[in-house]
């Protein structure tokens, strides 16, 4: 599935992809609408109906990802909702062995993602996974997410790249999608970015459960 003798940069989205999306999903499905009925005196379902509509009118920009948002528009601490919720957080199985195997084969790896830097900071903590990477790279600080066209010029200037021979892991297809118009050569899909829900059927690009099938290693075995 994958030539890792052409390739040398691997690219990585972290939630869904490197963590599973299950702490998200449970936090912005049910922890942000509890914690908001509480605070305004209505019911859990009155929470969802509410908030679920302002949360799909931004999905894909900016706003949609960034904590700070969140805090003003909703009147919530979402950074430290988070926290209450940190114990969820969980590394996906078999993402270390291949972090350590491509690094072993002289790839240089990347945390490209589109969570908020207090996020990332959050997650890095609880999975102590930032020492596996040779850069990390958020979208916010860029001023743009992952899926919108212009992005991965940005990154170009700050992690110069050859696009034929860069590997992209990600959860997202719209993600993907723009990654493939921009031309990087080696696209990668997670079928099963949350636990908890039942795999996804994706056609569109080669994708795996886990990281086991394309690990360098086992993939010279």
């Amino acid at each position: 599935m994958i030539d890792w003798q052409h390739i040398r940069s691997v690219f990585l989205d972290m939630d869904g992809t490197l963590l599973d999306l299950h702490f998200d999903t449970h936090f912005w499905r049910e922890h942000v609408p509890m914690r908001y009925a509480q605070r305004h005196g209505m019911s859990v379902e009155q929470a969802k109906e509410e908030l679920y509509p302002r949360m799909r009118a931004v999905e894909g920009t900016m706003s949609w990802y960034c904590v700070d948002y969140w805090t003003a528009e909703l009147g919530l601490d979402i950074a430290e909702l988070k926290r209450e919720l940190d114990h969820l957080i969980a590394v996906h199985p078999h993402v270390v062995e291949f972090l350590d195997a491509v690094r072993s084969h002289e790839k240089r790896v990347v945390l490209i993602t589109n969570a908020h830097p207090k996020s990332l900071e959050l997650k890095m903590e609880r999975t102590r996974l930032a020492g596996h990477f040779d850069a990390l790279i958020c979208s916010h600080d860029l001023g743009r997410p992952k899926e919108q066209e212009g992005f991965w010029d940005l990154v170009q200037e700050q992690e110069p790249f050859v696009p034929q021979s860069t590997m992209l892991v990600d959860d997202s297809l719209p993600v993907l999608r723009a990654a493939r118009a921009y031309g990087i050569g080696h696209l990668l899909a997670i079928r099963r970015p949350d636990s908890r829900e039942p795999a996804r059927e994706v056609t569109e690009f080669p994708a795996v459960d886990d990281f086991r099938p394309v690990t360098p290693d086992t993939v010279a075995q």
